[in-house]
């Protein structure tokens, strides 16, 4: 794990999880997130003595401590004027920052799943597929402190760091990694106690092989619900035939295609201003035409002079009349008076508005849902809800 911190990791444990409690103030070892871009999020944890160097400078850990979280740093460097921003730990951006060890679930993903699957404080969840243990996080911060996460890892060293993680963000309460492949053991290898889940999700290539298993380790007094995570549409239907051979109903697949919306402002224009702003291309057409004339003419007037040796350093009339050319901006220009209009800028009527990207991002996975009904007491059948 690339964060930027010193041998004392088990700091991080008396302090509570900042997954699951929220802090004012940066404590000395305690996890923040550096936001440097958009796209680069470092996670580290201020030492005193140590600095964190990038292209936009380099920032003292010293400036970092006590600091609140939000703080807008800047750089410590004579020569560099770059800043950064020192964020509050979520599992949304630490989907961002961590090293992506599998493809991860993404927020629109996760949130979509957590509402279907009705996890709440106090919800008991198995994972199959702790990956890079980004959902992991999710799930530890809508639990809470009641609940409970077992989460299965079938490939060693992906475990081993993740379960490091879980420990050094203080989760290992809440939820217990454990090192198994599900698909061939059933979700009892690594674990002696009565899990009683009510939600499972399973992130697996062959997630109809560990269905049949779930029903040792599922709630039996209560509506068990499903989700699996799939990329490919031969996976889905795999699937679905598994769960309706176990019983499971309501079956749905589901893809989330997400778009971000963006907060901007839009200049409010009236038709008197469209009128003056013809009028005003007109005027500037006709300026273009007659300056045109005029160089012309005097491109005419001085022909000889321009073929006669000049002194070092003069100009010619060619490159004089360049040089003499006023400067006329070409950048947008919503009103025809030759300037630059930033949006919001005072003096303009503006309206806020909202814009949509306009492609979707990639396809990330398949969604399968179901649920499975509790049984009837006293009997070995299912109680099917009445519709």
């Amino acid at each position: 794990m690339d964060v930027d911190k010193s041998d004392n990791t088990d700091a991080s444990a008396d302090m509570g999880s900042p997954f699951m409690e929220f802090k004012t103030s940066i404590p000395e070892n305690g996890l923040v997130l550096a936001w440097l871009t958009r796209d680069n999020t470092k996670p580290i944890r201020p030492q005193t003595g140590s600095a964190l160097h990038t292209r936009f400078g380099s920032f003292q850990h010293n400036s970092m401590i006590s600091s609140k979280y939000g703080t807008q740093l800047a750089s410590s460097s004579s020569t560099q004027a770059g800043f950064i921003h020192l964020l509050h730990p979520t599992p949304e951006l630490w989907s961002m920052s961590l090293p992506h060890r599998t493809q991860i679930v993404y927020t629109p993903d996760a949130s979509y799943i957590v509402q279907r699957l009705r996890i709440r404080p106090g919800s008991r969840v198995i994972e199959a597929g702790t990956g890079s243990a980004s959902f992991t996080h999710a799930l530890a911060r809508t639990v809470a402190k009641n609940g409970r996460i077992w989460t299965f890892e079938f490939h060693e060293p992906r475990y081993g760091i993740a379960k490091k993680e879980i420990e050094e963000h203080g989760l290992d309460s809440v939820v217990k990694c454990s090192h198994g492949d599900v698909c061939k053991d059933g979700f009892i290898s690594a674990c002696d106690e009565n899990l009683d889940a009510s939600a499972v999700f399973l992130d697996l290539p062959s997630p109809w092989i560990a269905i049949p298993h779930l029903k040792t380790v599922i709630s039996k007094k209560k509506i068990v619900r499903i989700c699996c995570f799939s990329p490919c549409m031969e996976q889905v239907q795999r699937t679905i035939e598994a769960l309706q051979k176990e019983g499971w109903l309501d079956i749905e697949m589901v893809e989330v295609s997400c778009k971000r919306w963006e907060a901007r402002k839009e200049m409010i224009r009236k038709p008197e201003d469209a009128i003056e702003r013809l009028r005003d291309i007109k005027r500037r057409r006709n300026e273009g035409l007659r300056k045109r004339n005029e160089r012309i003419i005097s491109q005419e007037q001085n022909e000889e002079t321009a073929s006669e040796p000049q002194e070092n350093g003069a100009a010619t009339p060619a490159e004089k009349f360049i040089l003499d050319k006023p400067f006329l901006p070409s950048e947008y220009n919503p009103w025809g008076r030759g300037k630059r209009v930033h949006e919001g800028e005072d003096g303009y009527e503006w309206k806020d508005v909202s814009k949509v990207e306009a492609e979707l991002k990639s396809h990330t996975s398949y969604l399968t849902f179901a649920y499975l009904p509790p049984l009837v007491p006293g009997k070995e059948e299912m109680l099917v809800p009445s519709r």
